[in-house]
């Protein structure tokens, strides 16, 4: 027999369809930080690729740059080389512990404020309502049937998103390419096909995450909201609503008197600001990404009915539980949680900047051959091939004198420099390059050898003041 539970919900969709968000235009102070944050953050981004740094002849002149052809990436005056990712590991690190830090003190203040998809879906709203109207106005319009002057406003909208999608992923292209050349190439159609493929592909995503996902992407697809709760306590600041006072809420008395009453006044002006469309009032929400608006707007009520402000405040829970009880407050920035995340990020940055200001500006890397092992000349000597390779991070040419120690008698012949047999020979290395280098190793038959004999390779650059050794192996028949 089925389960007659089960017969009522037949045929019906388990989910909720989406609803449209049209956020209402807000003021206040957070609003205003919102938008200079917004308008800071997006110059950087906009005008960062464009900015040169002078890096010697020959070298990329662009202050930022990962050069995905070169394989360098550049800071400013800072270069870093393919095996040294360790550097953007080190970065990754400090983004995620700031960001845990940050969380721990203000709540999601990196959603609500800096996030890229926050600050791109508020340009993309701030044209949305100049083209538009604001909420109401565009409500209305989404609603009405479809004419010459609806068509045109659409279109208008859509046309200067696109305008910003096109213009904001080129920008993210030029990052990994000369930024003058490439937009030169650009205008004279010799831009690669896939670069182009590449444009397009970013030109859609941000149009389609900006213009329509919106909140859907925070809600849906990110996942910092899964598990930011982890990084919040009791004294995080977030968002929230003084239930203890604002309820039980009704219409504004015309009189003006709130006796027996809440201070809330259910005009819904929270949520129509709202750019994920929730209602605070149902408490933390895990749509919330704390951008405070909702304080502006409930701000904005209290003050035109004479109430106390921050019925929705930026505070923290147990300030909330303690002004319900008439207790005092204070905030808790310093405590176990933020102190463990500042002492950790403190590290990771003192010891990120320690090898970034003491590494060397060459290495050596030496491989041995591994077929033959060895191979016994006629005189009874003993031979090794290695494959050595100096890299010069430097952008001018090196001199690397060569030479052995750990096998006494030890001698040099390297494939094109020097003589054979030698006891050191100087390697040249061009600038911003790595040298590669066949070198045999030869030992006398007099000299007593193990299977297996370290063997230390000194590289001595006298210009530049630098003694590498590495090590390695002699291989030899058994005795």
């Amino acid at each position: 027999m089925p389960d007659g539970s089960s017969s009522g919900t037949q045929g019906r969709s388990l989910f909720a369809a989406s609803r449209k968000v049209h956020p209402r235009a807000a003021s206040g102070h957070f609003r205003r930080l919102k938008t200079r944050v917004s308008i800071l953050l997006l110059a950087i981004y906009f005008v960062a690729p464009w900015i040169r740094w002078d890096r010697g002849p020959g070298a990329a002149d662009q202050a930022i740059l990962l050069d995905m052809s070169g394989r360098r990436g550049y800071f400013l005056g800072i270069e870093i080389w393919p095996q040294e990712v360790y550097y953007l590991t080190g970065l990754l690190v400090l983004g995620a512990i700031g960001l845990f830090l940050a969380t721990a003190l203000f709540g999601r203040v990196w959603c609500g404020f800096t996030c890229i998809q926050t600050v791109f879906t508020d340009l993309f709203v701030a044209v949305e309502r100049a083209v538009e109207g604001d909420r109401n106005a565009r409500i209305r319009l989404d609603a009405a049937p479809w004419s010459a002057g609806k068509l045109g406003r659409k279109a208008l909208k859509n046309a200067i998103w696109l305008l910003i999608a096109l213009f904001t992923s080129w920008t993210w292209l030029i990052y990994f390419s000369d930024a003058f050349q490439s937009t030169r190439d650009l205008f004279a159609g010799r831009t690669s096909g896939w670069m182009l493929s590449m444009w397009g592909v970013f030109t859609a995503s941000t149009f389609l995450f900006a213009g329509y996902a919106r909140e859907q992407v925070c809600i849906y697809m990110c996942p910092w909201p899964r598990f930011q709760s982890a990084m919040f306590d009791e004294d995080s600041l977030i968002v929230t609503y003084e239930s203890w006072r604002g309820e039980p809420r009704g219409k504004a008395p015309k009189d003006g008197n709130f006796e027996g009453r809440g201070d809330c006044i259910d005009c819904g002006l929270c949520v129509q600001v709202c750019p994920t469309g929730i209602d605070i009032r149902n408490g933390s929400q895990l749509a919330c990404i704390g951008c405070a608006l909702c304080i502006d707007a409930c701000n904005g009520v209290m003050a035109k009915l004479g109430r106390p402000a921050n019925l929705i405040s930026y505070d923290s829970v147990t300030n909330q539980v303690a002004r319900a009880k008439g207790r005092p407050t204070r905030r808790r920035l310093l405590r176990p949680r933020t102190l463990i995340y500042a002492g950790v990020l403190l590290a990771v940055a003192l010891g990120l900047v320690s090898v970034l200001a003491t590494r060397s500006r060459e290495s050596v890397s030496i491989q041995h051959e591994r077929s033959p092992l060895y191979v016994r000349l006629s005189d009874g000597s003993v031979r090794n091939g290695y494959t050595v390779k100096i890299q010069n991070m430097r952008r001018t040419a090196q001199d690397y004198h060569l030479s052995l120690a750990g096998i006494d008698g030890a001698t040099l012949t390297v494939i094109g420099y020097g003589d054979e047999d030698a006891d050191s020979v100087r390697l040249p290395v061009a600038g911003d390059a790595v040298g590669t280098f066949r070198v045999y190793v030869t030992v006398p038959p007099e000299v007593r050898l193990g299977r297996e004999t370290s063997l230390d390779f000194l590289f001595n650059n006298l210009a530049a003041d630098q003694f590498l050794v590495q090590g390695t192996m002699f291989a030899a028949p058994p005795p």
